[in-house]
């Protein structure tokens, strides 16, 4: 009997991890017109043919159950793990693939929100390794080997077959038309807010960033699209016709939305939200996610499952009710309220802040910031000194580049510019463990703490809580 390759699940993860991640480097190589774009990309890399091989060559597990694919540029993973909680309230074995995780690679695939037995995560992992020994794609095909993000989506379809899931979520990585995860023919499509973000590689345009996520519809599959400009809803209209798809917006199915945040702050606090549709589907949810935006992010979701045929009533508001994901306004408590929230674009910098500050209005809360770069430091900066008047600057791990010092300078520029002086508290501390101990000691009796900035910025914040607290991190 061969010895198996992984004993460990760090061992896999660090194994999947040391191929090319495409995601994160799709400019950094071969600069070539990503046709649609007009932005650049690696020459060749970046094609669906690749994965549909990859698949091909594991007798295509995605085929083994109905799936549902979500694209946008946020409220991807919500809305995902929304509608897997409902399929999972009307009694449905359901996968759900989301990117990234917060703390642990276990959250990317999971049961609805359980993860995976180890036992299951090693088997399907040295079955792999196995079968990937003298694999390699062709030379049309870019890289000869694997990216990360293409195995981590065959890991997931693997894990799901194996289970015997009947129905998965399946979220995009980036973008849509060339995502790996586009390789599934789903039975609905969902869309969530288009933003600019990626521009480098999806383009710099409301419109040509709609057209990159609008190619998951496929032939006669239903659509749900949510809130959107009417830049991003054109084309979604557009490409839904030209392939014979019955689309369904949001805008038009809701016919009003009450949503009441917390007056106060506590780890059990939720948020009351009424929502009624067109079709006479009235329901009234206490969320435990919270935020304007959760509340759109359920009532898209809502949305599908009731269009879909898997409302139950009772069953579904429950489900809905009691979800929660990793880094999305994620409570915890420690001498102070600290709230991880994973926002890293104006739109939901502004959406996470704001949520905050409706629960905790008393001036002087502290905040944990920093982003990876590439995104839009003075506007973001900006955002943040609006809110909060004190910020510590942290790093937000290695796995994507960041600078940390740039974005401190910069706040404490604006912060000259633009403020009273000595009203606002700037601190660079790239260690996670000393940013999270100071943001502990400058938060008052009646403040709380925000971790945000990006995925990753929580990710290492929270595990320094859990260092902290000597909890485990999953």
């Amino acid at each position: 009997m061969q010895k198996p390759f992984f004993t460990d699940f760090k061992q896999v993860t660090s194994y999947m991890d040391s191929f090319t991640n495409i995601a994160g480097n799709m400019t950094a190589r071969n600069n070539v017109k990503l046709p649609g774009a007009g932005q650049q990309a690696p020459r060749r890399t970046h094609r669906l043919d690749r994965m549909r091989a990859l698949l091909e060559r594991f007798h295509n597990p995605e085929r083994s159950f109905c799936s549902i694919h979500i694209a946008g540029s946020k409220g991807k993973g919500s809305t995902a793990s929304y509608i897997a909680a409902g399929l999972k309230a009307a009694g449905i074995k359901t996968g759900l693939y989301m990117s990234p995780h917060v703390a642990d690679h276990r959250e990317r695939f999971t049961m609805a929100g359980e993860f995976f037995s180890d036992e299951l995560l090693l088997e399907t992992a040295n079955e792999i390794k196995a079968r990937l020994e003298g694999f390699s794609f062709c030379e049309d095909y870019g890289e000869n080997t694997p990216t990360t993000f293409e195995l981590y989506t065959l890991y997931a379809f693997m894990l799901f077959k194996k289970s015997g899931c009947q129905w998965a979520v399946i979220e995009t990585g980036l973008g849509g038309r060339l995502d790996a995860t586009n390789a599934i023919m789903p039975k609905a499509c969902v869309l969530t807010p288009i933003e600019l973000e990626h521009t480098e590689i999806l383009g710099d345009t409301i419109s040509l960033i709609a057209t990159e996520k609008s190619k998951i519809i496929k032939p006669g599959v239903p659509v749900f699209v949510s809130f959107q400009p009417d830049d991003a809803k054109n084309v979604f209209l557009a490409e839904a016709k030209a392939q014979g798809s019955r689309i369904s917006f949001l805008s038009d199915a809701l016919v009003s939305e009450d949503v009441q945040l917390p007056s106060c702050g506590g780890l059990d606090e939720r948020q009351s939200a009424r929502l009624r549709y067109a079709s006479g589907l009235d329901v009234s949810l206490s969320l435990k996610m919270l935020g304007k935006v959760q509340a759109d992010n359920c009532a898209l979701a809502l949305l599908a499952l009731h269009d879909l045929g898997f409302y139950r009533k009772g069953e579904t508001e429950k489900a809905l009710e009691n979800n929660m994901l990793p880094g999305r306004m994620e409570r915890h408590f420690f001498k102070r309220p600290i709230y991880f929230d994973g926002a890293h674009t104006p739109r939901s910098i502004e959406s996470a802040a704001s949520t905050f500050k409706a629960v905790y209005s008393k001036p002087g809360q502290v905040a944990i910031f920093c982003c990876v770069s590439g995104k839009d430091y003075r506007t973001l900066t900006s955002m943040m000194l609006k809110a909060f008047d004190a910020i510590i600057v942290s790093r937000p791990g290695t796995f994507k580049k960041s600078n940390p010092s740039l974005i401190y300078e910069i706040f404490v520029e604006e912060a000259k510019g633009g403020f009273p002086p000595d009203s606002k508290t700037i601190i660079l501390e790239e260690d996670p463990d000393k940013a999270l101990a100071t943001a502990i000691g400058l938060c008052g009796e009646q403040q709380a703490i925000l971790v945000t900035g990006s995925f990753y910025m929580a990710g290492e914040i929270k595990e320094a809580l859990c260092r902290l607290t000597g909890e485990k991190s999953s």
